[in-house]
This record gives structure tokens, sequence and C-alpha cells, in this order.
């Protein structure tokens, strides 16, 4: 078919850089900020992340499909690499997830109920599929409100222009609450009864919160006397997310179709740097939201608090893809490095590849997937099976560069009941705690093994991502650890270890590891997705062409590869 253009101006202005996204073969014009700019290569800058050409991102906002395109908004500073309260909505479009190009911004802070900022919100879709932006404005006053914006043209695929409403804000801040700490709404949801339902992050008297607000007509909002969900010791929830999934099978769903048997429903909040969830049930008659671990959960529990990711991944997002009938979750990743080196490099933040989310076979946890369309960027397959992988022991995977690669890679243990037992006379076990301590350089027995990743060739800079397994409580645990202590020469880094358990029995079952390393990204896979961890990591030999990937065991014990599947990742064209 001939190639579609579009046209994107603002203010008058129409900007003539076009550039080809080369799986669809469909010319785009550019975001204007881009247009003329001119870079130089970096080493840390990633190659098949999704991220701005430059500046300041942080939290995905509003991520849907419409008219057969992929839509991603962001929170992003169009004038420096560091955060500025004066954020906008920048906007960027796909047919793939993986392949982007940047339009213009779709809000800017512009007017008094959002003149020191558009921060995060969401989209919702009403009767005949017609989005809505629900947003927190910075307003005049330096208070948080929530406004709306909505499509000046449904017809556009591309949703280049919004509208903002004319009476906003649409929810000013309740009554006892301090005015900075109201923000980030969900995407709304319609109850059985037919009004709307949004939830909003926040501090209040109950802790941290999702208050709860109604509407007959998305306009004129109720808050409701008691939160959906709160947490007494979790400080303010940002970016709060609430959706409905699926008891079995791994298709995503709608509220449309959410409510009855055979649905669970998740509770997400943002804070402390992490991303935390439970899992539970909604009646929605009651606007009540009641965890599976009890009325009192609160998501301090160590060995009970679920994350999405235990390692570096906030202020996360989902949404209901229709075509694929499948959920997706966003996540923010941001820098380990200092603020000045931000300002250095030109740009700081990046997003996580998209995952496809769902609910486990056991019910009591969810399972994280990349995208299927990332295959579309492997290249130079290279693979082994039944490898002894002895005690104390490398092995060299690839043989080439691995700054860009993806690995799959399955273990078994023959050896066990050699698994030594740990001290447990204090009760809880915190993984993170354990990783420091055993570390990829400690041989412990079954453990540690799994993957050097972004190493240099004489091992003095790695990332080691690997299992420990452990005796405890009468079972054996699996522990997955990321260790980035040796990940780079420079001192000025975040080194800091990540750890979590992996809720699978390896009496029964293989050790399964997926890592994808681009550049200064590391995101792994533990379980088949029971367990995810990122790392940011700076190597300064490992870059490159210079950058190796090794199998290792420091245990004492050997242990198998079962099997080992790696790539080559080409780059994105995001652009």
């Amino acid at each position: 078919m001939p190639p579609k253009r579009l046209e994107i101006g603002k203010y008058g202005l129409v900007v003539s850089f076009v550039i080809l996204l080369t799986c669809n073969r469909i010319g785009f014009v550019v975001s204007h900020e881009y247009a003329n700019e001119v870079h130089t290569p970096q080493v840390q800058r990633t190659s098949y992340h999704f991220q701005p050409l430059k500046n300041w991102m942080n939290d995905p906002n509003g991520p849907m499909f419409y008219k057969g395109i992929y839509h991603f908004f962001y929170q992003h500073n169009p004038n420096g690499a560091v955060f500025n309260s004066k954020m906008v909505w920048a906007h960027s479009i796909s047919y793939d997830l993986i392949n982007w190009v940047h339009l213009n911004h779709a809000l800017e802070p512009t007017d008094p109920f959002d003149i020191n900022g558009c921060w995060s919100g969401s989209v919702s879709f009403l009767p005949e599929n017609k989005p809505r932006i629900l947003y927190t404005g910075i307003d005049s006053s330096s208070q948080q409100v929530q406004n709306l914006a909505i499509p000046a043209n449904y017809s556009d695929p591309f949703l280049e222009k919004w509208r903002k409403f004319s009476q906003n804000p649409i929810i000013a801040p309740p009554d006892g609450l301090e005015r900075n700490r109201f923000r980030d709404p969900t995407t709304a949801w319609q109850g059985p009864d037919g009004e709307w339902r949004v939830a909003i992050g926040g501090q209040t008297s109950y802790g941290g919160a999702a208050m709860l607000y109604r509407s007959e007509d998305f306009v004129r909002w109720h808050q409701f006397r008691f939160p959906l969900y709160s947490s007494q010791d979790s400080g303010t929830w940002e970016c709060p997310d609430f959706y409905p999934v699926m008891l079995n099978g791994t298709n995503g769903i709608g509220f449309s179709s959410g409510f009855g048997v055979g649905v669970k429903y998740v509770m997400k909040a943002s804070f402390n740097s992490s991303d935390h969830y439970t899992l539970g049930s909604y009646v929605p008659e009651k606007e009540k939201f009641t965890s599976d671990y009890g009325p009192g959960f609160d998501f301090k529990g160590i060995n009970l608090g679920l994350r999405y990711d235990y390692g570096k991944f906030y202020a996360s997002k989902t949404f209901y893809d229709s075509s694929q009938k499948r959920r997706i979750l966003w996540g923010w990743v941001n820098e380990s490095d200092s603020r000045q080196d931000d300002i250095n490099k030109g740009w700081s933040g990046l997003q996580a590849i998209p995952r496809k989310i769902w609910l486990s076979k056991t019910g009591r946890q969810l399972i994280q997937w990349p995208v299927k369309e990332i295959k579309m960027l492997r290249r130079n397959h290279f693979s082994l099976h039944h490898k002894e992988l002895r005690g104390r022991s490398t092995m060299e995977v690839l043989g080439g560069s691995a700054s860009q690669v993806d690995v799959e890679v399955s273990f078994e243990l023959p050896y066990l009941e050699e698994a030594e037992s740990v001290d447990t006379r204090w009760g809880v076990l915190d993984p993170q705690v354990l990783c420091s301590k055993r570390d990829a350089s400690v041989n412990g027995r079954v453990g540690p093994f799994g993957l050097l990743v972004l190493a240099s060739n004489d091992l003095s800079e790695h990332t080691a991502i690997y299992f420990h397994i452990l005796k405890a409580h009468n079972r054996y645990v699996v522990l997955m650890c990321s260790d980035q202590s040796r990940s780079s020469f420079r001192k000025e880094v975040d080194k800091t270890a990540h750890g979590a358990f992996v809720d699978i029995d390896p009496c029964y079952k293989k050790i399964s590891l997926r890592t994808l390393v681009d550049h200064s990204i590391v995101e792994s896979f533990g379980g088949k997705g029971k367990t995810c961890i990122t790392s940011r990591v700076y190597p300064t030999l490992a870059v490159n062409n210079n950058a190796r990937l090794y199998a290792f065991n420091n245990g004492t014990q050997t242990v198998v590869i079962s099997s080992l599947k790696a790539w080559n990742m080409s780059n994105a064209e995001i652009k």
C-alpha cells in the first residue's frame, strides 16, 4: 500500500523532518523538539528500549491501543535532563510496541489549572471507543488538581491534538488532605450501575491510599467516604493502578467484562521507590476491595509483599490491549548515576520493555514476560543443550559482542540435596540482605550460578544475575539476585544488590532465566516470569563490541545447562 503521511503541526508550524517506521513503511513527521537534533553516540544509551532523544523522562502515562495504533504518553521535561515540576505529556506512537515515532506533546502547562505542570494520569475509554485523559495538574497555587482532556478529532488515529476541558479542574483536593499529596488518577471503570469510578493516589488519615470517586457523566465527581484501599505505613501512594485479571489462562481482560466469577483484582501502588501490589476481590456494589491476605494486609511483609520488579522499576501503568486480548505493563527505569552525569549525558530515564502480565496458575502472584514483538529484533542465534557447568567455572556464550542480547537459559540441579542451610532464628528472611551478603563471588554449594552480562574479557567488570539454592524452614528456597558490585569501575554510581525469592520447588522443576541486555539496562525474568529484577549499570570496559556474555557456577556442586539460547538484538527504530 502507498505510504501514509501525517503532517504534524504545532502553533501553525509544520515540521518537514520525515522518518520511516521500518516495520510498516509508513512515513511520519516527528516532534519539532527533535527535528534538528544531531546526537553523538553514547555507550550508556540503549538501542531497543524506549527513551526520548534527549532530556528527562519518568512516569508512563495513559498507554492505549486506538484505531490500529499503540499510543504511549510519558512525563517529560523538554528543557533539560533533570526533573522539573513543569512536566509535559510527551506522546509517541507505534504499530508494534518496539519501533516508535515521537509526536508533538499532547499536554503542556498553559492554563491556571496546570500552569505549574501536567503530571501523571491515565486514559479511559467512554462508549463508542472515545478516549479521555484524566491527569493531575499543578495549578497556579501549586496544589494538585485533577483535569480532563479530550481529543480534538476522534477520526485522527494519531490523536495529535488534545483539548483541555473548559471547566477544569474537575476534582479538587478533599478537605483535610495535604494539597501536594493528591495525584495520578487511574484508568476509570464503569460499575454495574452505569456510573464511573476512578481512584486517585495520596496520603490520608488511613495512610497511603487510593481515594475513590464516582461520576454519572465523567465531569462531576463525588468522593466516597472510604478509600478503595489503603496501607497505614506506606507513605504517599503514587500512580495507583487497579484492574481485573482472569483466574485461568494468560489472556487479559478489561473492566467491561471484568465483573463476576472467574476474575481476581490487582491493587498496585508506587511508594518507597518500588511498585507493590496485592491480589484480591472487588465487590462493586459495596465499592470494597479486599486483599487475599486479609483486611489488615498493608504491603509491609518481606515474604508476603509482592512487587512487579525487585530492582529499578517504578510508577508503572498497565492497559488492556484489545487487539491481542492481553494486558500490558509499562514501567519507568531511572538512572543509577548522578544528577550531574545526567546533565552531561543530556538525558535521563528510559522505559522497561513492555511486558505481558497475567495471573499465575496458583493464583498467588502475577507473571510477567516481554511482549512477543521483541523477538523481531533477534539475530545471530546461538544455542547449546545438556552442558555440565562444573563448580567454580565459567563458560563464554556467543563468542562476540554482547552489549545487546536476549538470552534464555534453563538449569537442572542434580545435587540439590547438597544445598546449604541458612540461619532462620531471626524469623523472616530478607532476600535483599541475603543477596548483599552472598554475592556472586561467594562460593556456596548449589549456587551461585547464572549469567555474567556486560562482562569484560578478563571479567574484571561484569554484572551477575544468578540463583542460589538454600535450605530454610525445612524446605528448599530459590534466591534470585542481581549483583552490580563489579558492574563498573566508576565509583560514583549506585551498585546496590537486588534480590527476591522465586516461588518454585527446585525438586520438581528446572530453574529458568531470561535476560535482556541493552548497554546500560539488564532486565531479568526468573522462573518463567515469576520474579523480575531490572538493573541499571554503567560499564567502562564492557561496552559495545567489548561486552561479553558468560554462564557461570561459583558453587561447589555441578549444575547442568539443560538449554541455552541467545541472540544478538538489532536496534529498534525510535525516532
